[in-house]
């Protein structure tokens, strides 16, 4: 029996990640939960799951939870105290920006298994992540569904073997939109994906593909390879989830149906395999696999993010920043939807960077990036 914290307990991953342990309940227990304001859902989960723990990172919401038997924890100071609970084995870390960075690194300190669902963090702070779970011998495993396709692609390979990786993406709800319509695209439509239900952000991260650009760099880090190794396709149907191909010519894809359960299952499990109750893929019902070069002309976030992970340094971290504030601006109606890259492109001139920054230096920047956007749109 192994004991599970869920940091975003409430999201689309964490309720996922419940289902997960639900189907799975000997073999996994929680003990703690993290949410930012869904109090009523938390209210719901602490009942079926009788954690030992939870937090609330909106300190306005923690007052609404009382209990005696739990022990309530509130804001930054809470997550990192849930972090590295003494009774978690494993932590899924599933909250979104760079607010899981002291909380990872926390876990990483008090060497917890990381089932990672937050790219965020290894793409603003990847070097110094990847290197404390290195020196702690702490095993990262990634919820991504590509990057957990390459993981289990990679398993006992040796690196110096890979001549690529290809991170599949479906192209999102825009992919048959036509380039000079873009800027036309309202926050309805380019939130609704084709094959996966997810938060507002992401849902426009993948419109935008700055969701997959942002996969470039969180690959450059879990499987420490060079960018020019890592390579994109297009594939609508979403089968393929990702593929690595070695030097000898031999390609290794991981497939399966559409569900998120199946990384987070594996994250939690892994070396092991159990039986996941979901249904198996029917390669009957495939009547074909389309593959596509990405189109970097409509697209601008993933040449952005590319240029991103070739600066290195803080660089990265001022790319993810000023995209969450320009989204945010985009889905209050207050942008187009093309204005995001612009905005993006035009922060990251300005910046300079920082060269294997430390923690405070990483904060730093994403606070810079976040005030630039702000200032630029006021």
């Amino acid at each position: 029996m192994k004991n599970v914290v869920i940091f975003g307990s409430t999201g689309s991953i964490g309720v996922n990640t419940l289902k997960v342990i639900k189907a799975l309940k000997n073999k996994f227990k929680v003990v703690g939960l993290s949410v930012n304001s869904n109090i009523d859902l938390l209210k719901e989960q602490i009942d079926e799951f009788q954690p030992e723990a939870v937090v609330i990172s909106d300190v306005n919401k923690a007052v609404e939870v009382k209990s005696k038997k739990i022990k309530v924890l509130a804001g930054e100071e809470g997550l990192v105290e849930l972090a590295a609970y003494k009774k978690a084995d494993i932590v899924v870390m599933a909250i979104g920006n760079c607010s899981a960075l002291k909380p990872l690194l926390a876990a990483i300190d008090a060497k917890k298994r990381i089932a990672l669902a937050n790219k965020e963090s290894l793409v603003s702070a990847g070097r110094i992540v990847l290197e404390r779970a290195r020196s702690k011998g702490v095993d990262i495993v990634p919820i991504d569904s590509e990057h957990s396709a390459i993981f289990q692609c990679i398993s006992g390979q040796d690196k110096k073997s890979i001549r690529n990786i290809y991170l599949t993406g479906t192209g999102g709800p825009l992919r048959k939109m036509p380039a000079s319509k873009m800027h036309l695209v309202s926050p309805q439509q380019a939130i609704k994906h084709p094959k996966w239900a997810m938060g507002k952000k992401i849902s426009v991260d993948s419109a935008t593909m700055m969701n997959k650009g942002l996969e470039v760099i969180e690959a450059k880090w879990l499987f420490g390879l060079p960018v020019e190794k890592i390579k994109i396709l297009i594939h609508p149907q979403a089968v393929v989830h990702s593929m690595v191909e070695y030097i000898d010519g031999s390609v290794i894809a991981q497939m399966g149906v559409t569900d998120m359960r199946l990384p987070i299952q594996y994250a939690l499990t892994y070396p092991e395999r159990f039986d996941s109750g979901l249904a198996a893929l029917n390669f009957t019902d495939i009547k074909r696999l389309d593959f596509f070069k990405p189109n970097f002309k409509k697209f601008p976030s993933l040449e952005l993010a590319y240029k991103a992970a070739r600066q290195d340094g803080t660089m990265p971290c001022v790319l993810n920043a000023a995209n969450e504030e320009l989204v945010k601006l985009y889905l209050d109606g207050k942008i187009k939807l093309t204005e995001i890259a612009k905005g993006v492109d035009k922060i990251m001139k300005d910046h300079k960077v920082v060269n294997n920054p430390k923690l405070e230096e990483i904060f730093e920047s994403d606070s810079w990036a976040r005030e630039r956007v702000k200032g630029c749109y006021r």
